[in-house]
């Protein structure tokens, strides 16, 4: 943190990554892919409540996929990124909240609340993402972004910590059972996310050069803002080629987090060995991604996410003949090397080529690549399972948009 000067600032809005990865952990790639086969979707065959599950993130990710360009074009001519961030965040916090009142075998409920807790999550990540901008500079972005995602994996990792221990043990806790553990873990993620995301919003300040104009006359410049946004994308070939690299790797990043337990499941390995090797990616997240942002101020960003794709590639080669348990835990061990690095070094490579005064709009357009990937991910993951009854074949085929990614960030030429 040498390098920093806003200090409070800069911790302030890498503590929200602290607070929302606690769903990220918790619920989307922990407990929620578990509980909804084993309690939520019990009886059902494996197969379709994998199938429910991947359609459940396709649909939450093509809301933001419609949406994130305009809310993110109002926010930068409105100035309202702390605002619409509050918004998402509240609909994350309260579907979140609201599935520890979700009974057994209510299925359709705990998609539905999940798929709102989802919009809720990553509609606030597109202005957590815009305000990048505001608390950084060029010269210390990568490490800044690093930091944000180095606390996501450490507070993600602890409350799951207590998370797991509840479950293990529920009546230390004073619970009945570990079913009750796991839904009291839901309403603890919602608890924690609100509490520290208060930092961001009383500390951090939205430095758009632009002056505020009201929220109605927002709309309507966002709406031509856009057309204009698309126009500059085009001209601004390192950005275009950019975000279409982003749009194929981040699938399989955002995929294996997503599906990685529902997978362990589905080939025989038990829950708590699958618990085990999440809560091992977090901690190793924790230091990799720190590590990720320094490697990528001494050998420039895209490298390092050359570096990190390459290691998702042969994990996902790897995982097609995956027969024993300990190969999941070297598995998780290494996506925890360099999750995060690819993650942080994507986001400060985007924030280093878009203009700086457009960045919730441009931020936008990179979420709307991003989770337009989470749409094709679990999709892809959803019918080759129906149609090829083969768990495996379909992590498989998440290669392509590795690779493929890897091929267009070549075309994106940056300093």
């Amino acid at each position: 943190m040498k390098h920093i000067e806003n200090k409070k600032e800069v911790f302030s809005w890498a503590l929200y990554d602290w607070a929302n990865s606690a769903f990220a952990t918790t619920v989307m790639a922990g407990f929620f892919p578990v509980f909804y086969k084993q309690y939520w979707a019990a009886g059902v065959a494996s197969t379709e409540s994998t199938f429910q599950l991947g359609i459940g993130n396709a649909i939450s990710s093509l809301v933001i996929v419609i949406i994130a360009p305009l809310i993110g074009a109002i926010a930068d001519v409105g100035r309202f990124k702390k605002v619409f961030l509050v918004v998402f965040s509240s609909l994350g916090i309260t579907g979140t909240a609201c599935l520890f009142w979700v009974g057994q075998n209510e299925w359709a409920a705990a998609v539905a609340l999940y798929c709102a807790a989802t919009i809720g999550f990553m509609g606030a990540n597109v202005f957590y993402d815009a305000l990048i901008l505001s608390v950084s500079t060029e010269s210390n972005r990568d490490l800044v972004s690093a930091l944000g995602f180095a606390l996501g994996y450490l507070g993600g990792g602890l409350l799951f910590s207590v998370n797991v221990a509840m479950t293990l043990s529920p009546e230390s806790f004073g619970l009945d059972s570990a079913a009750d553990a796991v839904r009291l873990s839901f309403l603890s993620v919602a608890v924690w996310w609100l509490l520290f995301s208060i930092p961001l919003l009383l500390f951090v300040r939205d430095k758009n050069s632009r002056p505020p104009v009201p929220f109605f006359t927002a709309i309507k410049l966002g709406v031509r803002q856009i057309v204009t946004t698309f126009a500059h994308i085009r001209a601004l070939k390192p950005v275009l080629f950019f975000l279409i690299a982003y749009w194929l790797y981040i699938d399989g990043v955002d995929t294996v987090v997503r599906m990685a337990v529902d997978f362990g499941l589905s080939i025989g390995f038990q829950q708590q060995d699958l618990i085990i090797a999440l809560l091992m990616t977090q901690f190793i997240g924790f230091p990799a991604a720190i590590a990720f942002g320094y490697l990528g101020q001494r050998i420039g960003a895209k490298k390092g996410i050359y570096i990190g794709l390459l290691v998702y590639s042969l994990v996902t080669v790897w995982a097609f003949f995956m027969n024993v348990v300990w190969e999941f835990y070297v598995l998780a061990a290494i996506i925890g090397l360099v999750q995060g690095g690819v993650q942080s070094l994507s986001r400060s490579l985007y924030a280093d080529l878009i203009p700086p005064a457009r960045s919730a709009e441009f931020f936008g357009f990179y979420n709307m690549m991003g989770k337009s990937a989470a749409l094709l991910g679990p999709l892809l993951i959803a019918v080759t399972v129906m149609v090829m009854q083969d768990h495996r074949l379909a992590m498989l085929s998440l290669l392509v948009f590795f690779v493929g990614g890897a091929l267009f960030l070549a075309k994106a030429p940056h300093e």
